[in-house]
């Protein structure tokens, strides 16, 4: 399973629409935005700051803000509420969106993560943000599939947004609109299934499913919360590594099996010759010495094993 933002894409966002919604402007709906995510370590609300900066729009201070897990973040402006999330944090609030609704739809079938900006009870605009998708993400995608991994997109954005990331790079199963504990709970329902699940991620919202998942493989450039929740980590920002990781860990099960089968002859053989008298100590001892170094030469042929699956990532 990966993540999509920062896993997936390079998890660089930038502000590509600023739509305003009745009478509002354009620098108002971004400045209001940029203030309440003012403080925000998320790459979207970073984006959104950058952005806000770039245009030279003054940040006025917010103060209450607070981040509502898998729906947005909440905020006050000299006694004005604010409001930048998704569908769900204005249903919540009894903010209707239908005069946007076209507009997200359109957002959204573009790949674009879409945020609705409100004040008080008013919807104001829209601001949409994306990301690039990493050149080497399909690579990664189609070389897993190719192992005979099933591969699933699992993302808190919207169906839209996230199916359209995904046919970008192949991936044909896509879980979207999960809160980050339901990221866990899908992992935990899969493996109840029987199935063996590793989940890729980079963000704070991934480690409950990184903890969760057989496997937690975590993107080194992430958040430090998913390297320490990461069984894997990845210290490079390149998901191909994934593939490398698990190539690896299948020639060292074979390595293992392979010391295990000829350690046992060796030594079916072996210990019985050596119990009845039939080999002179110093040999017996030789002997065993040999079989420990055999085991270590096969294991040492991991290395050549690894740079060429480097190699292999890479051409």
């Amino acid at each position: 399973m990966f993540d999509k933002t920062g896993t997936i894409t390079r998890g660089e966002p930038n502000v590509t629409d600023v739509i305003p919604l009745g009478t509002a402007l354009e620098n108002e709906v971004l400045m209001l935005a940029a203030a309440v995510e003012s403080g925000s370590e998320h790459p979207l609300g970073a984006a959104i700051v950058r952005a806000a900066r770039h245009r030279g729009i003054s940040l006025p201070k917010a103060t209450g803000i607070n981040g509502i897990a898998g729906h947005g973040i909440e905020g006050s402006i000299d006694s004005r509420k604010i409001w930048l999330g998704n569908r769900r944090l204005f249903a919540r609030q009894g903010i209707s969106t239908e005069a946007a609704e076209e507009h997200l739809i359109g957002l959204e079938a573009d790949g674009k993560t879409a945020m609705l900006v409100g004040v008080d009870d008013r919807l104001l605009g829209v601001i949409a943000v994306a990301d690039t998708i990493k050149p080497e993400a399909a690579e990664a995608v189609a070389a897993l599939q190719a192992s005979g991994i099933k591969v699933v997109l699992l993302s808190g954005d919207n169906h839209r947004t996230a199916e359209a990331v995904a046919r970008q790079v192949g991936i044909e199963r896509v879980i979207a609109e999960v809160l980050p504990d339901d990221k866990a709970a899908m992992i935990r329902q899969l493996q109840s299934e029987g199935q063996v699940v590793a989940m890729v991620g980079d963000g704070v919202n991934d480690a409950p499913a990184l903890a969760t998942a057989d496997i937690g493989i975590a993107i080194g450039s992430g958040s430090d919360v998913a390297k320490e929740t990461g069984g894997i980590i990845l210290l490079k920002n390149d998901v191909r590594d994934v593939v490398t990781a698990i190539k690896l860990s299948r020639a060292t099960m074979v390595k293992i099996k392979q010391n295990l089968f000829w350690a046992f002859i060796y030594n079916s053989i072996g210990i019985p010759i050596a119990a009845f008298g039939l080999l002179n100590p110093i040999i017996a001892a030789a002997a065993m010495a040999l079989s420990s170094l055999s085991v270590i030469a096969n294991s040492a042929l991991l290395k050549r094993a690894r740079i060429g699956l480097i190699q292999e990532a890479k051409s």
